[in-house]
C-alpha cells in the first residue's frame, strides 16, 4: 500500500516543512550517560516505578524520537522514573550488554529495551527476567526469553513497501543495489528481507548487489556506497538504475557519496528513516522516497506497556507501531509531515 500523492503540494510548503523539522531537533545528553526523567503524580493508590529505557545508540535521530515517546509517556502515566541509557554507536553490543546488566544490578522495576543483536542480548535479559525485572523489547526482536511484550514495526512489512514503491518508481525494470546495515540487527535484516521479497514480484528488476553492509554510522555507509559505486561504474555510466538503504545511517551515507558522484537525482533512491538531513534530500529529488517509522509511539508505548504490566494490568503480547512511505509530492500531508519531523528529547 502507498501514500496518497498529491502533485499539487507547492514548494513553499515543503520549505515550510524543513523549516519546523529543523525546529524540532532537541539537545541529547552526552553518550553513556543516564538521563532522568521523573514525574509525580497519578493518585496516592498508583505504584511510583523505576524503569530504564536502553536504546541502540544514543548519536541517531531516530532514538531521540524514541527518548521523546518514553518520556511523553512517563508524564501521562505518573510515578514513574525513567532511566535512559546506551551505547554511543550501534555496533557497541559489550557496552549494550554492560547497561543491560548495571540495571539489572541496581533491581530497577523494569526494563524497555531495543536489542543491538538479535541473539547476543538475549542471556542479559533472561537474567533480568530470571532476576523479577521484566523487560518490553522495542524496535528490533530478540530470540529466547519471553518479554513482555514487543513493541515494534512490522520490519518485513515496511521492507515490501520500500521495494514497492522503488519498483514502481523504474516502472518495474533496471538494475538494483541494496546496501545492508549490519549483521545481527533483526529490525534492519527483516527490513532488508522485505525489500528482496519485494524485488521477487518485479521479474524485470535485476538485482546486482546485496551482500555490502554500511555498519553502524554514516561514515562508514559512505564509504561503503563510495566503493558500491566504484565498482559499478563503468566506461563513466553507473550500472545501477535503483538503489535502497534500510536505516537512517546507510541512507545518510548512500546520499552523501550520490552527491560526491554527481548522481544525486540521476538514480532512483529510497531510504528508510529520517533526519533533516534525509528530509532535505527528499525535498530536493536527491531521494524519491523515505520509509518512515513512528518511534515517538514506539518508545511511548513500550512504557505504556511495561509500565501497565508492573502496575497489574494485561498488555499485548506484540504491537505494530506501522510504516508509511513518504514522497517528496505527499511530504507535506499532515500525516507525512509529522513523522519525518517526530518530536525530539
Amino acid at each position: 500500500m502507498f501514500c496518497r500523492r498529491d502533485t499539487g503540494v507547492a514548494l513553499p510548503l515543503a520549505i515550510a516543512l524543513l523549516a519546523a523539522v529543523g525546529c524540532g531537533s532537541g539537545s541529547s545528553t552526552a553518550s553513556n550517560q543516564a538521563e532522568t526523567t521523573t514525574t509525580t503524580g497519578g493518585g496516592s493508590n498508583q505504584k511510583k516505578v523505576e524503569i530504564a529505557v536502553i536504546p541502540k545508540g544514543t548519536t541517531h535521530e531516530y532514538w531521540k524520537s524514541i527518548h521523546a515517546g518514553a518520556d511523553k509517556a512517563a508524564k501521562e502515566l505518573g510515578g514513574v522514573t525513567i532511566d535512559w541509557q546506551g551505547p554511543e554507536k550501534e555496533d557497541d553490543r559489550e557496552g549494550q550488554i554492560k547497561v543491560v546488566e548495571g540495571f539489572t544490578t541496581k533491581k530497577v522495576d523494569g526494563i524497555v529495551l531495543a536489542p543491538l543483536d538479535i541473539t547476543a542480548l538475549a542471556k542479559p535479559v533472561q537474567d533480568a527476567i530470571d532476576a523479577g525485572i521484566p523487560v518490553v523489547i522495542i524496535d528490533s526482536a530478540l530470540t529466547g526469553p519471553k518479554t513482555t511484550s514487543f513493541v515494534a514495526t512490522d520490519n518485513h512489512h515496511a521492507g515490501q513497501l520500500g521495494g514497492e514503491e522503488l519498483a514502481k518508481e523504474l516502472d518495474g525494470k533496471g538494475n538494483v543495489i541494496m546496501l545492508r546495515y549490519e549483521a545481527g540487527s533483526a529490525s534492519t535484516m527483516e527490513r532488508e528481507a522485505g525489500f528482496l521479497d519485494a524485488m521477487k514480484a518485479a521479474p524485470g528488476i535485476k538485482i546486482i548487489s546485496d551482500d555490502q553492509y554500511g555498519m553502524a554510522t554514516a561514515e562508514s555507509a559512505q564509504k561503503a556506497s563510495e566503493n558500491l559505486i566504484e565498482r559499478f561504474n563503468t566506461g563513466g555510466k553507473f550500472r545501477a538504475d535503483g538503489i535502497f538503504c534500510p536505516n537512517e545511517s546507510t541512507a545518510f551515507g548512500m546520499l552523501l557519496a550520490l552527491r560526491s558522484s554527481k548522481l544525486a537525482g540521476k538514480v532512483k533512491f529510497v531510504g528508510f528513516d529520517s533526519s533533516d538531513q534525509l528530509v532535505a534530500g527528499l525535498s530536493a529529488g536527491d531521494i524519491n522516497a523515505l520509509v518512515v517509522q513512528d518511534p515517538v509511539k514506539m518508545g511511548h508505548d513500550g512504557v505504556v506497556n511495561l509500565v501497565n504490566s508492573i502496575r497489574g494490568k494485561k498488555v499485548e503480547d506484540h504491537e505494530d507501531t506501522g510504516a508509511t512511505v513518504v514522497t517528496k509530492e505527499s511530504m507535506a500531508q499532515p500525516k507525512e509531515a509529522a513523522l519525518l519531523a517526530p518530536l525530539k528529547s
